[in-house]
């Protein structure tokens, strides 16, 4: 019999080592998400295309993973899944409002942002590995 993909554990996975990236990026060069912030700001072609992407990629994550209360690791991505769709449509239906936000706290709080990020990132990496490992 064919063995069943752990969806669970690969979305946190490349979750995590995707935001532990962005975070690293984000700490060797400060700045740099205010300038991407303000770029998508300034195109409503960027804010459709990553409002596309970001809601493609929240539903992937949400549909993949099962709600099952006794598993904190998949009501997580369920639930992180589930704030990514929310996320995009805000980008898309709201961006002028979403974006001014996101440039006001990122020019105050940029290593607060990238540093927690890093440590979302770094605890959903470990949990996707444990998970695979099982």
């Amino acid at each position: 019999m064919g063995e069943v993909m752990n969806t669970t554990g690969w979305s946190a996975l490349l979750m995590g080592l995707f935001t532990l990236s962005a975070a690293t990026g984000a700490l060797r060069k400060p700045g740099i998400w205010q300038k991407l912030v303000q770029e998508v700001e300034e195109s409503p072609a960027l804010q459709m295309v990553s409002g596309l992407l970001e809601l493609f990629s929240g539903a992937t994550i949400y549909l993949l993973n099962p709600w099952i209360p006794s598993d904190i690791v998949a009501c997580v991505m369920k639930t992180l899944g589930g704030l990514m769709m929310i996320e995009a449509l805000a980008v898309v239906g709201f961006s002028d409002i979403y974006f001014h936000f996101w440039l006001k706290n990122l020019s105050h709080m940029h290593r607060g942002w990238a540093s927690v990020t890093f440590v979302i990132g770094l605890a959903l990496a470990v949990l996707g590995m444990v998970r695979l490992g099982h």
